[in-house]
């Protein structure tokens, strides 16, 4: 029955991408990353008056009634199961050191850290990476692909969306033969990460003018930011390309890089939103 559900979720991510590029190829989209936009803003809604109504609230209670130690282990737990599928990406990007440290973490964690529950690779100077097969794939020059928002997983591209049901197969969690237990797995994870956020919302509704618009920059920002590896290349605007036709270069290279006025949100804040993504 479970592979049947993953199965049902690569169908309706080939729906959604057959529907964007008829939808590239009709119409004319007023943001080239998101030709979905009008589709993607009911979806987005949806999930909003989802969170609002069931997991908002669900997540609250969660957050009163667990102790704070106790959240910081059920983080510390899925967070150990994590790094099977990054030290998995690691070693697909090449990332041989990387990929060395990452499984000493899942090893330190899993035996010296009691199964995950407290975090002591992190204290041994282990440091914590984040990687997946969707930037995997943007590594070895795998474009975007129309922004998508996804039922109840949020915001996501047509890489993205295959990258999470490749990764799905490499997780601990997916490999659980009980379906009650592998079910009541995802579901614990994906309220403790609902009950981070709820500290940060204010924040969040702070920033955002037009709450949809605010995710999805922010969420494409931040997906690029981890693609490079933290050194994204800068973009260059029509302005300069025609100033560079006309202009000599200058010969000096300590000139400094100007400022974009589209800077991306602090990382605790991209972190976030993002983290009610995955």
């Amino acid at each position: 029955m479970h592979r049947t559900k993953r199965l049902n979720t690569l169908r309706i991510i080939i729906v959604l991408a057959t529907i964007a590029l008829a939808g590239c190829a009709s119409t004319r989209a007023s943001n080239p990353v998101d030709p979905l936009e009008t589709i993607n803003r009911g979806i987005f809604k949806f999930n909003d008056t989802v969170d609002k109504a069931v997991i908002k609230p669900v997540a609250q209670g969660y957050k009163s009634a667990m102790p704070t130690v106790g959240q910081i282990m059920v983080s510390n737990f899925f967070s150990n199961l994590d790094d099977v599928v990054v030290t998995a990406n690691d070693l697909l990007q090449f990332k041989l050191e990387q990929g060395f440290s990452d499984g000493m973490r899942f090893f330190v964690n899993s035996t010296v850290g009691v199964f995950g529950l407290i975090d002591v690779a992190s204290h041994g100077g282990l440091k914590k990476h984040n990687e997946d097969f969707g930037q995997t794939l943007g590594k070895w020059g795998v474009g975007n692909g129309p922004y998508l928002v996804l039922p109840i997983l949020g915001s996501s591209t047509l890489r993205d969306s295959a990258g999470l049901y490749v990764d799905g197969y490499t997780s601990p969690t997916y490999q659980i033969e009980h379906m009650r237990t592998r079910n009541q797995s995802y579901l614990i994870n994906g309220i403790n990460k609902r009950a981070e956020l709820l500290d940060q919302e204010k924040v969040m509704s702070e920033a955002m003018v037009d709450p949809y618009e605010f995710r999805r920059d922010t969420y494409l920002l931040y997906r690029k930011n981890l693609v490079y590896d933290g050194n994204p290349p800068r973009q260059r605007y029509d302005d300069e390309e025609s100033n560079d036709a006309v202009q000599p270069k200058p010969s000096t290279t300590n000139i400094p890089a100007p400022v974009s006025d589209h800077s991306p949100p602090s990382a605790p804040l991209l972190s976030a939103i993002i983290t009610t993504q995955e």
